[in-house]
């Protein structure tokens, strides 16, 4: 039954996403093909693999431990449709920077 709930729960998901013009199938595909090229730039201080949170990267910071620097990139999302509904723009500018840096 939990079988079911899955399944049910990603074609949910992936209709909402077609509904805001994402193809899924197409960027799961692009996201396998594109794989081989990405492996192609990994040095020995990459560490992981493709498909986490984040790229993990090990670094040498002054004494610190073995360190080791994560890096994502994501969106603001919904966030800029919001403040632009509202006519209100005073509250994005931090989740811009946030989601950059």
């Amino acid at each position: 039954m939990a079988t079911d709930a899955v399944a049910l729960q990603r074609i949910v998901v992936k209709k909402a996403y077609a509904r805001a013009g994402v193809d899924v199938d197409l960027a799961n595909k692009l996201k396998r093909g594109i794989g081989a090229f990405v492996r192609q730039t990994y040095g020995p201080q990459v560490l992981g693999k493709i498909g986490g949170f984040g790229g993990l990267f090990r670094a040498s910071f002054p004494g610190m431990r073995e360190p080791v620097l994560v890096a994502s990139i994501d969106g603001v999302g919904t966030k800029l449709k919001i403040a632009f509904a509202m006519n209100k723009h005073d509250t994005v500018g931090m989740d811009l920077v946030n989601h950059c840096v």
